[in-house]
């Protein structure tokens, strides 16, 4: 599983920091000499702001600095990562202590953002600055491409609100199809309120997917009429 880790984030898998990366805070209390990967959270951290910077940057040419700091926030957050995390098998490579793995930590968004940022942090450091750049617009373009300048919400929240004021209900998001290699995924996703669907949407990752799915329910009027109760 490691190797698979270190094939996305083009390293060896003899990299240098890569398994101090998947090494959750309980692992090492338990084993004496192995370092965690909290120190470099904290490096990766910066590396994913910057590089998320760059991307909104230039994707976004008219968008004024409040509206990309908005936009930065919903593309570099721990629900966005930890989905990112699930998608890419990162949960199965960390090393987590028995007491973690025994009260379900392996799951845990927070636990799994923070590996997603110790794995930048260690790209960075084993591979340099433009390894590092690939591997974020890895995680962070899917989320990109269906992202718009002017929401100020994802449109699943935007979705879910809408459907709460029509009927009490929210709705869900159902894989139906998906293909391509492991490096190049994708993933069909159906929104349905009760048995109706409402609408489907394609992305690079299950969240970009669902997104793509609320977005185009929302741009389709006839979807009120699909769940009036």
């Amino acid at each position: 599983m490691h190797t698979e880790i270190a094939v996305r984030f083009g390293l060896s898998e003899e990299a240098p920091h890569l398994k101090q990366a998947l090494t959750h805070p309980s692992f090492a209390n338990e084993q004496r000499g192995e370092a965690d990967n909290q120190r470099l959270e904290f490096l990766g951290d910066a590396v994913l702001g910057l590089c998320a910077s760059e991307l909104l940057y230039e994707r976004f040419p008219d968008a004024d600095e409040g509206s990309l700091t908005r936009l930065r926030a919903r593309l570099v957050n721990a629900e966005a990562l930890a989905n990112w995390a699930r998608d890419n098998d990162v949960a199965e490579a960390l090393l987590l202590g028995r007491g973690a793995e025994s009260s379900g930590l392996r799951g845990s968004t927070n636990v799994l953002a923070d590996a997603v940022e110790a794995l930048v942090a260690a790209t960075y450091l084993d591979a340099g600055l433009g390894a590092a750049r690939k591997a974020c617009e890895s995680i962070l373009v899917p989320q990109l491409e269906q992202m718009d300048a002017g929401e100020t919400r994802d449109p699943k929240s935007e979705l879910q609100e809408r459907v709460q004021a029509v009927r009490s209900d929210t709705p869900r998001y159902d894989v139906v199809d998906s293909g391509g290699p492991a490096h190049d995924r994708w993933f069909e996703v159906s929104a349905r309120v009760g048995p109706r669907e409402i609408g489907r949407g394609r992305g690079r990752s299950k969240r970009a997917a669902e997104f793509a799915a609320a977005r185009a329910a929302l741009s389709d009027p006839s979807w009120v009429e699909k769940v009036e109760p």
